[in-house]
């Protein structure tokens, strides 16, 4: 895109980090971290969220086959509840760049914090949609955490994980009252902390 950084995102050992799945009440948060390679270039890269499900499989796919290095991590549900969201975040973002193979340089990481981690790095407010390889790993986090719901969805019928992704839609809240929580929810989380 035209808006993207005229950074050398090629930069050799470039990361880039997102995560996703920090409003939702139930569900793991999701978090990787991909370096591009400048010889095997992947079109079409922008915001997870403004791609179609299609779309997004389809350059996840390509992310995996044609990046030096990529990795997903997660927070679990229970770290979440410990921790708070934002840390947990944080923690899920930290452990993707730490399994990447080879190590990066320097680390773009999206929104206004940074992990504390000793790499040279820096966050970029709306960087999945102006840095690349922080879009990219936009597109492997998402891909990631729909299909962990679509399975939870399996997991605890009634709950509509596939449609929603575990966010507070009025549908996820009506099952909330309706069936209960679950073990996959987020107990700190107000709608359903008010609900135990």
């Amino acid at each position: 895109m035209s808006d993207f950084f005229s950074v050398d995102v090629e930069l050799a050992g470039l990361a880039g980090v997102d995560e996703v799945g920090r409003g939702p009440l139930a569900g793991d948060v999701v978090a990787a971290a991909v370096i591009l390679d400048p010889a095997h270039p992947v079109a079409g890269l922008r915001d997870s969220k403004k791609l179609t499900a299609k779309r997004r499989d389809s350059l996840a796919a390509q992310i995996r086959e044609r990046a030096l290095a990529w990795s997903i991590a997660r927070a679990s549900v229970a770290e979440i509840d410990e921790l708070n969201i934002l840390q947990a975040s944080l923690l899920a973002m930290h452990r993707a760049v730490q399994a990447l193979d080879p190590q990066p340089v320097y680390v773009m990481v999206d929104g206004n914090r940074l992990p504390r981690w000793s790499y040279p790095s820096e966050p970029v407010v709306k960087g999945d949609d102006r840095v690349p390889a922080i879009a990219a790993a936009s597109i492997l986090a998402k891909v990631q955490r729909d299909s962990e719901l679509v399975a939870l969805e399996q997991q605890y019928p009634g709950y509509g994980f596939a449609s929603h992704k575990g966010y507070p839609t009025a549908a996820h809240l009506a099952a909330l009252r309706a069936l209960g929580v679950t073990p996959a929810h987020r107990r700190s989380f107000r709608p359903v902390r008010d609900l135990l």
